[in-house]
C-alpha cells in the first residue's frame, strides 16, 4: 500500500471496554465486520489477542479524527481478519493504520 493509498481510521467506544490506556503507539489491532449490529450495518469491531472486543471503527462525522475514515468509508476495503496499527492515542479517540 503506497503513502497516497495508506488508510487511517478512529477507534472509538474503547471507554465501553478496557478503555484506551494499555494501548501503546505500534500495538497492532485485528478488525472484524459485524454484518449483524443492531446499532450500524457497517460496524466494524476492534480486537486485540488475549481481550477480544476493544472498540469499533468510527462511523460517524462526529467521531471520526482528521482526515480518518469511517467504518462506512472502509467497509468494502477490508476483510475480517484485517489488521491495523496504534498510531495516536487521544482522548476522543485512536487514530489506527490499516497494514
Amino acid at each position: 500500500m503506497s503513502k497516497k493509498d495508506t488508510i487511517y481510521f478512529t477507534m472509538v467506544a474503547t471507554d465501553f471496554y478496557y478503555g484506551n490506556s494499555f494501548l501503546e503507539k505500534g500495538d497492532i489491532v485485528s478488525l472484524e465486520k459485524e454484518p449483524d449490529n443492531q446499532h450500524d450495518k457497517e460496524a466494524i469491531m476492534v480486537k486485540v489477542e488475549g481481550l477480544g472486543r476493544i472498540g469499533y471503527v468510527a462511523n460517524s462525522t462526529h467521531t471520526v479524527l482528521g482526515e480518518s475514515m469511517s467504518a462506512g468509508r472502509m467497509y468494502d476495503k477490508v476483510e475480517d481478519g484485517a489488521q491495523a496499527e496504534v498510531m495516536y492515542i487521544m482522548d476522543r479517540g485512536v487514530l489506527c493504520r490499516l497494514i
